[in-house]
This record gives structure tokens, C-alpha cells and sequence, in this order.
């Protein structure tokens, strides 16, 4: 541009006057060398070109004739495009060329008309004609600048505010040293051309402020591009997303015309995901393989249009996509894997290996959860069927014949029930139908509707499963008995409905019918458990045949007292002792629970008003049912045997089970709220023994967590028990809780607790069960205990 100046000047100044095809050259090489200084400014998906043709167009409005402009900047950059072409590697289609070229004599055109009608001296330079051609050139350039955002738009659907905001964000700096550059030189030629000399300098200085301004720029676009693109791979979880992610987000960086994700599927095709749109005609493309840890899992590859591919420096950023990209896909099919084996094993746990039912467990746990989700008083119906002559289908045919007619039978019984009904194979022979949809129509009495229904129900099964089928080359009919048993929801449990079906199956077996419904009048365990609760309501009107029995719980490091268990037992005059065992389910399926458990708690709290008078501030813990905790009751009759024996709330613990966390009732939670706003304190009995007790920590705030006597006996030839015991004692320790070992009855046993960090424990191996008038003693034996922590309940 300086060249084209310096010759201007001297054609205006010497050659004076100069002819108008020369004039035009002139125009056209200020230019073309204007656009040979060539920066590129990346917005989004998007390329845009600055270069000093707003200086170039200042000079060119002054030396040149009216009407020129449009006409020299076309020559000029296409001029400069195809130089540019040859000797660099930033090859562009021939339309883009046209197009670009095209572009910016259409925004020169409006900046020649201006020049026109208000610039009418070009031998002398005024403030106004400098302010003529700043307004020239800065309209033009305003023009590119919205002719390229327009075409963008367009092209790639990009909103125009923001993308015309970054436009100029980017290329301000460079307009404006344009506009006092190109008013300079003017200036130079009027008055003093000879110091055009000194301005390759500063243009050089210049050229390299802006290149290295826009790199910076470029460098941190870039990445901050890489790291949203990083972050768009884990917002996605499955191997089609991530794939999916990575190839929209390589077609903005690396501003490819297509991209495409091949996937290695080692159990079946390669999967392909494309972003982008395929251009016919010649293509560059670059193909980069997904690796982890030396192991394939796909190929990335970029196509370009035109000849010119992906350059130098843009390699490496590619290398490190490509590694993120695999290692997302990476995780993303092992967590898939894992998924799919956790989800196998889990079925596999409740899942018959050999007909795919539910087998018992499943039964009786599902079956629990559906009885407590049904309304009270809904009528709910077992079956209990068994096939009659399947040992001598085994014996005759072997055991592979065997299983051909179980699983005949559990297919035949599959097409006979409901999606909501809950099948299940028991173990051997025995198959187990839950059925809790029966309808009533008010004709009768509903649980004996449910039982005809049920019966009726039984006796098709029956027919159906008898129908003659072919196992072996023989033709066998599996026979079958049933047993059958109706109840009412809220009054029975699973494990008490498949006892009272195995008593009406022994009679079907028996040779009654095939199909018997249960009779309590048969059942013996049934009579038995009548009179228990009738004698029950004798025993909780006298004062001497429920007592407690007091075990206490030490400090395994120092040997104090950390509480004691009170134990219900039973004096029964004719029966002689009985444990809770022997009479606490009879007693929870009556409606006896409730003052019996009031009982229990108030000899418990009689007991430790005495030693607490004798100086031993230790808790006492009472046992409560699942049940206790559906009565709203129970914590205004807690704190009111509190107040009657003068104990603090905290020196009350109540054990629950995990059961209890089964339950979405409500009044679970209000009792449990209750109880601890109150100040009581509430222990976990049995842990690691139910479905959840992760999920039980988190839903209810508790105090201690007593570890399962099964998993204290066992730990120390199992070490999956150990391994329990030491996770139990970890979470406690995390969370707070006082940590107890039930069932300590050798000294092994309680170094094997100390070893794995357990605090306190419980057992033969300390004191056995105790009546009330030996306790006192036996605390008073063992070191004091520290006083009681202060405990704030929010």
C-alpha cells in the first residue's frame, strides 16, 4: 500500500497530469496490497477477514475518479485471493472467492457515492475532507462487516444481534488504526509526501499489535470452545449421546463440513453418528482413531470442503479431542456394562435359575410391600400349588425330564395371570400366586366372596395345568394340589398367609380335593396362638408373670456400662418360661400389641429409676414392634411413663428394625418425629439384616446401630461377615452413632471387635440376661460411666 502511495504521489505531484487507466491501476494495487496483510478473526462457527482495506479505501477515494471504487476493490481482491491462494496454504472455493470479492465492491459503492457529493477539493487536505473520508471508510466498513454477518446467518441459521456484536468486538481496534493511518497518508501526500518514507515501521509495528491481539483472542476462544465442547461429552451418560455430542461439537472447532463417530460394537456393527452436511465434489479429510489405554473404540474423521484440510496447529487440538472423546466413550460403555450386570445380578437374586419366576424371597418381599400398600380391610388371596407326580416324573424320566415339566407348569401358569399379580416358584414342586385384585359385588360378605372367587380361581389353574403334554417321548399331565388361603390386608404378613396355604395345601395333599381352602378349625398353630393372646389378657392383668430380664451392654476399651437391654420373659403358670419367641407375633397379630408394649416400658423405666437412685445413670432399651409405630398414641404414653418414673427422655432407647423403612405410611414418620422431638433415643436392632439399611439411615436420624448376632458369630471364618461388621462400624463412626455388637459370647469374638474398631457390645461372654434385683449389682460391678452427653434435638 505504501508503494502504491509513494507512486500516487509522485504521478499527482510530478507526472501531473496522470492518465486515468494509470490513475485505475493505481487504485487497484492500494488494494491488493492492502488485502495481501490478511488477518482472520474466528466467531463461532464462523471466519471473518479484516485487512487494511479501510485505509486503502481513504487513499483510493482521494487519488481516484468518481465511479472507480467498486470496480478497482473487485479487481484488487481477487488479485489478492488468488495470490494468496498460490503461495499459501489457504486455499478457498472459486465462488467463496467471487462472493467475498463481490461483497466488498458492493460496500465500497456507497463510500465512492459519499466521496462524490461531499468531497469537492482533493488538492488540499481540511479537517472537513478528513472528516469525509473517515466517514467513508468507516461506512464501508460497517457495509463488510454486515454484508459477511448477513451471508452467515443465512448460511448456518446464527443469530444476527450477537453475531454481528462479536464482529465488531474483534475488528474495532483495527478499524480505527485503519481510519488514522489512511487519513495519514493523505495528509503525507498533500503536504509532506517525503515522510511516507517512515511509515513501513510503524505499518509493520501495527500489522503485529493486531496479529498477535487477535491470536490472543483466537488462543482463548479456542479454548474455551475445547472446554465447552469437554463439558457437552459429559452432559450425556449413554454411548449414542456422547457420540453424537463429540461429532456437533468437532464441527464447530475444528470448522469441518462433516464429521463423523464410528463406533466399534465388539458384538455386532459399527455404529456411525454424523454432524454436518457431506459436499459432493473433492473433499479433505482427517481421520483420527479413538483409543483408550492402547484398546480401539472407534474412528473420528473430519471431512473439508475444498483441497485444504486441517491445518498444522489445529493437529494437536484434534489429538487431545480425540483422547477425551474416547475415554467419554470409554466410561460411557463401561458404566453401561456395569449397569447391565448390577441389573442382571439383581434379577438373578430374585429370579428362579430355571423357570424365571420370582422365587421365595421375592415373593414374600414383594408380596409385604404390595399387602402394605393396599387399603385396610382389602380382601387378598394366596395360592399355594404343588405338582402331584413330579417325583415320579424324576424318577421315571430323570431329572432333566423333571425340569421340562416345571418349566411346562410355570409357562402354562404365566399365560393364566395379570401383569399385577405376583407369581413366584417356591423351591422343588411348589409354586406361589398372590392375588389382591378380587372384585365384590356386595352380594355376600367379602371375604367370602374372595374365597369363592379364589377357590375358582385355583380350580381353573388346576385344569389347565393338567392338560396332557409331551416331555420325554412321554406324554405326562402335571397334576396338581392347591392350596388356598383369603385374608384381610393390615391384619396378616406374607410369611403367616404361605403358613396358613401350606396347611390348606397338606390337606389338599391328603387326598380331600385338589383345591382346599384354609380352615382355621384345622389348624393347630392357629388354636395355639388363640388361646396364647386370650391368657395374654390374664398376664397383663397380674403383676407377676411379665418380667424383665436386664442385660447390660460394656465399653469394649474401658468396661463401663453403656446401657442395658430390657427383655420381656413370661412366667406362664401352665406353659413355665417363655421367650418373646414363643408369644410376641401372636401378641402383634391380636390387638394386645399396644398395652403390652406399654407394660414392657414401664417395668423398663421402674427399672432404671431404681439404679439411677443408686448413683448408675446408664439408658435402658426396650424392643418395639413395626406395629407400635402405626399407633399415634404411643409417644404421649412414653412421655407420660417418663414423668411417672422421673427419667430423662435420653435415657430411654427404643429399638426398631429396617422394617419399618418399608412403609410409606405417614404415621410412621409422625411417631418416629414425635418420639424424637421428645428427646428419646432410637436404635437400630438387627442392622445389615433387611433389604435397606443404607436406606434406612438416610430416611430416619437415629442414635445407635446394634450389629446382628449372626454376622458377630460368624466373622470370624466368614470374611464377608468381618468385612460388615467393619463397614457398620465405619458408617457409625462417619455419621455419629454408637455402634453395639449383639451376641458376644467368647473372648475371640470380642478382640475381633475391638480390632475392627467396634465400641461396645453385648453377649454371654459378659453377663447373661439378669432378673431386676441383680442388676444394680452387677453395674455397680463396672467401672463408672461418663456422664451423659449433652443432646440437643432440633
Amino acid at each position: 500500500m505504501l508503494v502504491a502511495a509513494l507512486v500516487a504521489s509522485v504521478g499527482g505531484l510530478v507526472l501531473s497530469p496522470i492518465d486515468d487507466w494509470a490513475r485505475f491501476g493505481i487504485v487497484v494495487g492500494l488494494i491488493f496490497v492492502s488485502h495481501l496483510g490478511r488477518l482472520r478473526v474466528r466467531i463461532g462457527a464462523a471466519t471473518f477477514a479484516t485487512a487494511w482495506g479501510d485505509a486503502a479505501v481513504i487513499v483510493a477515494v482521494w487519488i481516484g475518479r468518481d465511479g472507480w471504487l467498486p470496480a478497482a476493490t473487485l479487481s484488487g481482491v481477487l488479485l489478492a485471493n488468488f495470490v494468496l491462494a498460490a503461495f499459501s496454504e489457504e486455499g478457498r472455493p472459486a465462488v467463496e472467492v467471487l462472493r467475498r470479492s463481490a461483497s466488498l465492491a458492493l460496500a465500497a459503492a456507497p463510500a465512492a457515492v459519499a466521496a462524490h457529493l461531499l468531497l469537492a477539493d482533493t488538492t488540499h487536505f481540511t479537517p472537513v475532507g478528513g472528516a469525509v473520508l473517515a466517514g467513508a471508510a468507516l461506512g464501508y466498513s460497517l457495509l463488510t462487516v454486515v454484508i459477511a454477518c448477513v451471508y452467515v446467518m443465512l448460511r448456518d441459521g446464527t443469530r444476527f444481534g450477537p453475531l454481528i456484536r462479536r464482529a465488531l468486538a474483534s475488528i474495532w481496534m483495527m478499524t480505527l488504526g485503519n481510519l488514522l493511518i489512511g487519513l495519514l497518508i493523505v495528509a503525507l501526500l498533500v503536504h509532506e509526501w517525503h515522510w511516507l518514507i517512515a511509515l513501513p515501521p510503524v505499518l509493520w509495528l501495527l500489522q503485529q499489535t493486531y496479529t498477535h491481539r487477535l491470536l490472543d483472542s483466537q488462543e482463548r476462544q479456542g479454548w474455551h470452545r475445547y472446554a465447552e465442547a469437554i463439558r457437552a461429552l459429559r452432559r450425556h451418560g449413554d454411548l449414542p449421546g456422547i457420540a453424537n455430542a463429540g461429532a456437533r461439537s468437532a464441527l464447530t472447532l475444528f470448522r469441518a463440513t462433516e464429521v463423523v463417530v464410528e463406533l466399534l460394537n465388539p458384538d455386532g456393527p459399527t455404529t456411525r453418528h454424523t454432524a454436518g452436511v457431506h459436499h459432493g465434489g473433492v473433499t479433505a479429510s482427517v481421520s483420527r482413531p479413538l483409543e483408550v489405554a492402547g484398546g480401539p473404540v472407534g474412528t473420528l474423521t473430519l471431512h473439508f470442503a475444498g483441497t485444504t484440510g486441517l491445518r498444522s496447529r489445529d493437529r494437536a487440538a484434534l489429538a487431545a479431542y480425540a483422547d477425551a472423546l474416547g475415554v467419554a466413550l470409554h466410561d460411557a460403555a463401561t458404566h453401561a456394562a456395569l449397569r447391565t450386570a448390577t441389573e442382571r445380578a439383581v434379577d438373578e437374586a430374585v429370579r428362579d435359575p430355571l423357570t424365571k419366576l420370582f422365587n421365595r424371597e421375592a415373593l414374600l418381599h414383594r408380596g409385604d410391600e404390595t399387602l402394605r400398600g393396599l387399603g385396610r380391610g382389602a380382601a387378598v388371596a394366596l395360592l399355594l400349588l404343588d405338582v402331584d407326580n413330579f417325583k415320579e416324573v424324576n424318577n421315571a424320566l430323570g431329572h432333566v425330564a423333571g425340569d421340562q415339566l416345571l418349566q411346562v407348569a410355570a409357562g402354562r401358569l404365566g399365560d393364566l395371570v395379570s401383569d399385577v399379580e405376583l407369581l413366584a416358584r417356591l423351591g422343588g414342586d411348589e409354586f406361589g400366586l398372590l392375588l389382591f385384585d378380587l372384585p365384590e359385588d356386595g352380594t355376600e360378605p367379602a371375604l367370602r366372596q374372595a374365597q369363592r372367587q379364589a377357590v375358582r380361581r385355583a380350580r381353573r389353574i388346576a385344569a389347565a395345568l393338567a392338560e396332557p403334554t409331551e416331555i420325554a417321548g412321554v406324554t405326562v399331565s402335571a397334576e396338581t394340589s392347591i392350596g388356598v388361603v383369603v385374608a384381610t390386608s393390615g391384619r396378616v404378613d406374607m410369611p403367616e398367609l404361605l403358613r396358613r396355604a401350606d396347611v390348606a395345601l397338606y390337606q389338599a395333599k391328603d387326598g380331600r380335593s385338589s383345591v382346599v381352602a384354609y380352615d382355621p378349625t384345622q389348624d393347630g398353630a392357629s388354636t395355639d396362638r388363640l388361646a396364647l393372646v386370650a391368657e395374654m389378657r390374664t398376664a397383663l392383668r397380674v403383676d407377676d408373670q411379665l418380667v424383665l430380664a436386664l442385660q447390660p451392654a460394656v465399653d469394649l476399651h474401658t468396661g463401663a456400662p453403656t446401657g442395658v437391654e430390657a427383655l420381656a420373659r413370661w412366667e406362664h403358670p401352665r406353659r413355665g418360661r417363655l421367650h418373646p419367641k414363643d408369644f410376641v407375633r401372636a401378641v402383634e397379630a391380636s390387638d394386645l400389641l399396644a398395652p403390652f408394649t406399654r407394660y414392657v416400658i414401664d417395668k423398663a423405666l421402674g427399672a432404671a429409676a431404681q439404679w439411677r437412685a443408686e448413683g448408675v445413670d446408664v439408658p435402658v432399651s426396650v424392643n418395639l414392634s413395626a406395629r407400635n409405630l402405626l399407633d399415634s398414641e404411643l409417644p404421649g404414653d412414653i412421655q407420660k411413663l417418663l414423668d411417672k418414673h422421673g427419667v430423662p427422655p435420653q435415657r430411654l432407647v427404643l429399638e426398631i428394625t429396617e422394617t419399618v423403612v418399608m412403609s410409606d405410611l405417614r404415621v410412621i414418620d409422625e411417631v418416629l418425629g414425635d418420639l424424637r422431638v421428645m428427646g428419646v433415643q432410637l436404635s437400630v436392632d438387627d442392622f445389615g439384616t433387611g433389604y435397606s439399611s443404607l436406606t434406612f439411615l438416610t430416611r430416619i436420624a437415629v442414635d445407635e446401630v446394634k450389629v446382628d448376632r449372626s454376622f458377630v458369630r460368624a466373622m470370624g471364618d466368614s470374611p464377608q461377615a468381618a468385612a460388615i461388621v467393619r463397614t457398620t462400624v465405619d458408617l457409625g463412626r462417619q455419621l455419629g452413632l454408637r455402634i453395639v455388637a449383639e451376641g458376644v459370647e467368647t473372648n475371640e469374638q470380642r478382640r475381633t471387635l475391638t480390632e475392627l474398631g467396634c465400641t461396645a457390645a453385648q453377649g454371654f461372654h459378659f453377663f447373661r440376661p439378669m432378673p431386676e434385683e441383680e442388676i444394680t449389682a452387677a453395674l455397680r460391678s463396672l467401672p463408672e460411666p461418663p456422664p451423659p452427653a449433652m443432646r440437643v434435638v432440633v
